[in-house]
């Protein structure tokens, strides 16, 4: 499968800020948290500059109610530096740090590390939809509504762990000190887990942190980027994890040309054609997760093998897959024929409800979208990422400068240019088995959208199967699937299933008292 990075184009030095003032309150925002605020910076501050300072610091006190239970927090929000080979800074990244502030002893109080994906994307979506203090303003399904705004998160893993959410270079407020510094020390998949591994080694430290069980999570790319930093954190900053979280994964490097990356697209066809209703009676009828199996088990056991044989297929034979996968992916089965049984998402994505004038979307096959004509290959446009841009955008805005008072005129990249992006050498998802294999303590989850296309549910699953060929991981990794999309959290119920299961995998990732890291 070839998952196409989610790059958006578009434009995408300072000082040190250190100077404190007494704590004061602020007015209560849309969030029913309550916050008062220390703020570190420079004499006569005023925010109001688009030169990022490469080391600040805003810090906020709140508090949650998390399953009935206040949770009071402090947040960090600011940047540290990038070092190169010299010691010398070349770009500051932005960071948003939450810890709970009752806690007695830091050092068994876990820390998450979370990055979204892109490889140009800004970690906004995670930490104001998902496993952050706040948020979205959306209906319980993920769609916008206005006033635009965010609230508490009753389903934040705040009580059981501290968190930060990083923007590296280009994305969020995070920039390089200047227009000089060569592009290729960030943007590639082994420049950018170099340079964030020294990146959370001053985090760290700096915070105090060596002593804490550590996670990594990641979404879409970020997936590839914590996949590789496990085995990048342990072999060259010589800090060992206790749990990576992927979240709606990439094909992490693993290998899955031709007859594979055809036939497994199939089971996230069905998926949708499922919930769209476009599939025959006696399917329709079963629940989502009855009727999957039968899919699964007939793309492994009889599309693979029939797309591998090619033109030595009998016709026969190719008609009966074709029709076998018209039935279960609600297209006909002509376009497979046409297609030799190899039908491209993109087309997919238009062809589905073709006839009642809609697109579906790439990254959440639930979301419908308009095209100007209903010929054509692809659709459009992506309906789910507008509908997102449409709710986060105002939210993060408001949300950094008004509740954690950081003060900037810097535009805050969701998406930033991070061009060219090298991929060669992207071994990441055999970086995680090895990082496995040598780190006892370290567990994995996979956490998936039954309507992802770009990053889909069936393909997380093989991955993890070629992750661990050998089969003796299978005691430290576990998949869960939700039904909804890319991001998964948007959808109420799945928000907050999808937290407790991380929660749970906190929980279980955590050696036990004396419990030594060996085989």
């Amino acid at each position: 499968m070839k998952i196409k990075l989610l790059l958006t184009a578009g434009l995408f030095a300072g000082l040190f800020a250190h100077a404190q003032q007494t704590p004061r309150r602020i007015p209560a925002k849309e969030t029913t948290t309550t916050s008062q605020v220390t703020i570190k910076e420079e004499p006569k501050p005023t925010g109001n500059e688009r030169a990022l300072k490469v080391e600040s610091a805003v810090i906020t006190n709140h508090s949650i109610n998390i399953d009935g239970k206040s949770v009071p927090y402090k947040a960090t929000t600011g940047t540290l530096p990038v070092w190169d080979e010299d010691g010398k800074p070349i770009a500051g990244l932005f960071y948003t740090y939450y810890e709970r502030t009752d806690v007695q002893n830091r050092d068994k109080r876990p820390l998450v590390i979370s990055f979204n994906g892109g490889p140009g994307s800004a970690s906004v979506w995670m930490h104001i939809a998902y496993t952050g203090p706040v948020v979205l303003n959306i209906d319980d399904e993920g769609y916008p509504v206005q006033p635009y705004g965010y609230k508490e998160n009753p389903y934040s893993i705040l009580d059981v762990a501290d968190i930060v959410y990083i923007d590296p270079v280009n994305t969020g407020y995070s920039r390089a000190v200047n227009k000089d510094i060569p592009t290729n020390k960030f943007f590639g998949v082994r420049a950018d887990i170099k340079y964030l591994a020294e990146w959370i080694n001053t985090f760290v430290t700096r915070n105090n942190r060596w002593a804490s069980p550590k996670f990594l999570i990641g979404e879409s790319y970020g997936t590839t980027r914590v996949s590789g930093l496990a085995l990048e954190l342990q072999n060259s900053q010589w800090m060992y994890l206790n749990g990576v979280v992927l979240v709606s994964p990439t094909e992490l490097g693993i290998e899955r040309g031709g007859p594979v990356d055809a036939a497994l697209r199939l089971p996230y066809f069905a998926a949708t054609a499922w919930y769209h209703k476009a599939l025959p009676a006696d399917l329709q009828s079963k629940d989502l997760t009855a009727m999957l199996p039968e899919v699964e088990s007939f793309t492994i056991n009889e599309v693979i093998p029939a797309i591998s044989q090619g033109g030595m297929l009998s016709a026969d034979k190719k008609k009966a897959i074709a029709a076998k996968m018209a039935r279960y992916s609600g297209i006909s089965e002509k376009v497979f024929l046409d297609y030799n049984l190899d039908v491209p998402t993109n087309f997919f994505w238009k062809e589905l409800l073709r006839d009642k004038g809609f697109t579906v979307g790439r990254l959440d096959s639930r979301y419908k979208g308009i095209d100007k004509m209903t010929a054509g290959d692809g659709p459009d446009y992506n309906a789910e990422l507008t509908s997102w841009l449409h709710s986060f955008t105002p939210a993060i805005n408001m949300y950094i400068r008004n509740e954690l008072n950081y003060k900037t005129d810097l535009k805050y990249n969701m998406f930033g240019s991070v061009y060219p992006w090298d991929n060669s050498g992207n071994k990441t998802g055999d970086n995680l088995r090895q990082a496995m294999a040598q780190n006892p303590y370290l567990h994995l989850l996979v956490q998936s959208g039954y309507y992802d296309g770009a990053c889909d549910y069936f393909n997380a699953k093989y991955s993890m199967w070629q992750l661990d060929a050998a089969g003796k991981l299978q005691d430290r990794m576990s998949w869960e699937g939700y039904r909804s999309g890319h991001m998964m959290y948007l959808r109420k119920e799945d928000l907050k299933n999808s937290n407790n299961h991380i929660r749970d995998f906190i929980k279980k990732a955590l050696p036990k008292a004396g419990e030594a890291a060996k085989f």
